[in-house]
């Protein structure tokens, strides 16, 4: 029996890549607007419970993109933007915190999902926080968030507080988990151990 290229083609995993992006050509807006439809109809929307008109989400990411404190890292499988998460820095004005950054609304498409899509974005945030100085990151979750509660605590997300009325879904109260992690440099080497 012998296997058509079609098959074979199915079997091949997609890789993800992950890029910072500054602009947005008007093909990849469209498509992360797609892949954010797609996720919050499956439930994982970054706030939002049901899709927004495309104008307003095109007005959202476009929003993203000119406030300074935020850097959109977008994720692509075969060209296509399938995900994004958001750096998020703190206020010029906080001093207290000025070490810490955020890491917010975090979402992959669901046909994208299962190939390492949201580590491979959140991996690279951290990266990127870690060489902009930031020393600590936090990020809070649905509880209803399963998959990425899994994936956070998997990357040494440690969490730190819950809060019963986190979110109002379905006129009803849903937790919501708030995580921290301590940051490394990326320029700095590991000590050798002299056993």
């Amino acid at each position: 029996m012998t296997t058509s290229g079609s098959q074979l083609v199915s079997k091949i995993p997609l890789y993800p890549s992950v890029e910072i992006v500054t602009t947005l050509a008007p093909a990849d807006l469209y498509d992360l607007c797609d892949a954010a439809d797609a996720a919050i109809e499956a439930g994982g929307g970054f706030g939002w419970l049901k899709p927004p008109a495309r104008e307003m989400m095109e007005k959202y990411w476009r929003g993203v993109l000119v406030v300074p404190e935020r850097h959109l890292l977008v994720a692509r499988i075969d060209g296509m933007l399938c995900g994004s998460i958001q750096l998020v820095e703190p206020s010029r004005y906080n001093e207290a915190q000025a070490c810490t950054a955020n890491l917010m609304a975090c979402f992959v498409a669901p046909w994208a999902r299962g190939q390492g899509t949201a580590r491979k974005l959140m991996a690279t945030a951290e990266k990127l926080a870690a060489g902009m100085g930031y020393k600590v990151l936090h990020l809070d979750i649905r509880e209803t968030q399963t998959a990425a509660i899994n994936i956070c605590e998997s990357m040494e997300y440690k969490r730190w507080g819950t809060s019963p009325t986190y979110a109002m879904v379905d006129n009803r109260f849903i937790a919501g988990h708030f995580y921290t992690k301590t940051l490394r440099s990326p320029f700095v080497q590991k000590k050798a151990h002299n056993d």
